[in-house]
């Protein structure tokens, strides 16, 4: 293609591609309602602080993992494909450290956050509290962090001594000095 015919097919594109964009403006700038927002407001801190209601147990928790979490973390939560859930006690300061739920993870609370925001990874949110209650108190009990009966709920999980609690180091809100 010559350089004219180059030149004429790119400004023709331009053009049409401007043409575009002025008919279907993205609504840039435009205020967001407080319902928006509260939607997506839903971080849970370490202390616990807006945990909603609900509870779960690690019986509840087995059912919502077969259904929702073992084809990607496998059986037991050992992993494969994605990242094992349990194990790695005391690897931490070895050559081959296991970040995993029981060996790294410093409050139960931010796991219980995690599984409500961002899994299952192919449809994130669509788990019930309920459900991220019981899915989270599985985890911790296959880990041996809670006995098996333990309810977990806004008043319990809180409570939770994780084992890496003390060995975590928070640059939240600064670094430490």
């Amino acid at each position: 293609m010559s350089m004219s015919k180059r030149a004429l097919a790119t400004a023709g594109l331009v053009l049409a591609l401007s043409s575009v964009s002025a008919r279907s403006e993205p609504q840039l700038g435009q205020p967001i309602s407080d319902a928006d927002i509260a939607a997506w407001d839903i971080s849970i801190p370490p202390s616990g602080e807006g945990l909603p209601p609900g509870s779960g147990t690690f019986a509840e928790g087995r059912d919502v993992y077969a259904q929702s979490c073992l084809r990607c973390h496998g059986e037991g939560a050992a992993g494969k494909p994605a990242d094992a859930l349990v194990g790695g006690q005391g690897s931490l300061s070895t050559d081959a450290p296991q970040k995993t739920v029981g060996s790294y993870w410093p409050y139960a609370t931010t796991l219980f956050d995690y599984i409500r925001r961002a899994m299952p990874l192919e449809s994130p949110r669509s788990l019930s509290d309920k459900d991220v209650y019981a899915v989270t108190a599985y985890i911790l009990g296959l880990n041996g962090i809670i006995p098996e009966d333990a309810v977990m709920d806004a008043a319990s999980l809180p409570d939770v001594q994780m084992p890496n609690r003390d060995s975590f180091v928070s640059w939240y809100p600064s670094p430490p000095r």
